[in-house]
């Protein structure tokens, strides 16, 4: 074993020691409870969970915040305390920094920049963001992965795959097996930062023409496998606006459901990770907000044209009442086995989601519903009757974008925009057809340097 591999093993091994212990005195609570037949303090125990994850860098982090966006996936005291987990983690030190760049660039790296800010702007789960200068004065955005992040991933998801099968045994309404494998594939996916530089590539080409959404461009002689060089785009935080005027935020709802919904029903792409940290607002002419700066290309899903089109099938199977049309879109998803009761069941979530879609007037996406209870009663619907009629398979296509319309719900509840999404959904939908969505989907991959989608 070369000096290299003896420490890559040695901080997996480190890293699984840490959240183990962290994790696995939380399971075990729940395993004894469940085997002795007591009765768990779950709002203790999610506590416990939560104070546990939060101090570690890394993917666990990420990732028990995918979970809290799953219906049934943890009870509900547990979803309530992840979902208060935040993407921030201590920043590396300016010496720290300057080895890591060293590693990427070379030794006169900072030759390379008019200047580079020795504190980051920013510090998530996986990286850093640093503010730097081109030679030519153009801003820029570097981002830098944090030592080690490779090991961290594999011991996370390893202790992800126990925690999945803990509760599959424990507690089966939900067949987690697909989802595990779905959140690995995506989370090893955003430790490569070339592959993101392709994703922003990507999104730049489908967002070319719309006003309301700057996507930023890469600088690919300062970019790397671990550290991507991005324009900075000015703006000011997504939540500086939650009491602007109502015709600002509705102007922020429109960008924010423009970014999200023509790519995908346009070109079959998402933005898995629609939250607050990854948009900031751009001023217009006025002073007024005009739209929203993009900022994170790390999370993005790339789906089959037929996932699409089962997506549409599912808006006008409940618009129209049509249970057939109904079936055949869950099973596009990759749902088999699908009784009448389990049908029923996934309906109550589908129309939670498609709720505002369906509904032809301006709204609230909360309609009046607090947002602290916003979807509460349709979860624990879903978790009650899965516990009759379950356990469903998830299948692995649906976990991003069910996470992705429950994060971008979660920022329209913050905006409190008042709009008619039903409008605003036919017409990114308007001449929709298969065909359309894979030759524009295949285009715009190969300009971005990306391989076709899965069929």
């Amino acid at each position: 074993m070369s000096d290299s591999e003896r420490n890559r093993f040695s901080a997996r091994a480190a890293r699984y020691v840490r959240v183990g212990a962290n994790v696995g005195g939380v399971a075990a609570r729940m395993a004894g409870a469940r085997l002795f037949g007591l009765e768990l303090d779950r709002g203790r125990n999610a506590a416990e969970l939560a104070a546990a994850l939060g101090g570690l860098k890394g993917p666990i982090m990420k990732v028990a915040q995918l979970m809290a966006t799953i219906p049934d996936v943890l009870p509900p005291e547990y979803t309530s305390e992840l979902a208060k987990l935040q993407s921030q983690a201590p920043p590396m030190g300016w010496a720290f920094v300057k080895r890591r760049m060293t590693a990427e660039l070379g030794a006169g790296w900072q030759q390379r920049f008019a200047r580079f800010e020795h504190q980051p702007a920013a510090a998530a789960s996986l990286g850093q963001v640093h503010r730097a200068e081109a030679l030519d004065g153009a801003p820029l955005a570097c981002k830098l992965q944090y030592p080690d992040m490779q090991s961290a991933v594999e011991a996370d998801l390893q202790q992800l795959e126990w925690l999945f099968a803990l509760h599959r045994r424990m507690d089966p309404a939900i067949d987690t097996s697909e989802i595990a494998k779905e959140i690995g594939a995506r989370v090893r996916q955003e430790l490569d930062y070339r592959h993101e530089a392709k994703h922003a590539a990507l999104y730049r080409t489908m967002l070319a023409d719309e006003p309301l959404v700057r996507v930023p461009a890469v600088w690919p002689e300062l970019s790397t496998g671990r550290l991507l060089t991005l324009d900075w785009l000015e703006g000011r935080p997504l939540l500086d606006f939650k009491d602007a005027s109502l015709e600002a935020r509705n102007r922020l709802g429109t960008a924010m459901f423009t970014a999200w919904w023509f790519p995908f029903s346009r070109f079959g792409v998402i933005h898995g990770d629609p939250h607050l940290g990854n948009y900031t607002v751009f001023a217009g002419q006025d002073g007024a907000p005009g739209g929203i700066n993009l900022l994170d290309y790390g999370c993005i899903r790339i789906f089959p044209p037929r996932f699409v089109n089962g997506v549409v099938d599912l808006y006008n199977g409940l618009k129209r009442d049509d249970r057939a049309l109904i079936v055949h879109a869950y099973e596009s998803w990759g749902f088999r086995g699908l009784s009448r009761e389990l049908i029923d069941i996934l309906n109550i979530w589908a129309r939670f989601i498609y709720g505002p879609l369906l509904d032809d007037r301006v709204r609230s996406i909360a309609d009046g519903v607090a947002p602290s209870e916003y979807g509460r009663r349709q979860a624990f619907e879903v978790h009650r009757a899965l516990k009759e009629k379950g356990p469903v398979r998830v299948p692995r296509e649906f976990v991003f974008m069910d996470r992705a319309a429950i994060g971008l719900g979660g920022v329209f509840l913050h905006l409190r925009a008042e709009l008619n999404f039903h409008a605003l959904f036919n017409e990114a939908i308007e001449r929709f057809s298969i065909q359309g969505v894979a030759g524009r989907q295949a285009e715009a991959l190969a300009a971005a340097g990306l391989p076709p989608a899965e069929a």
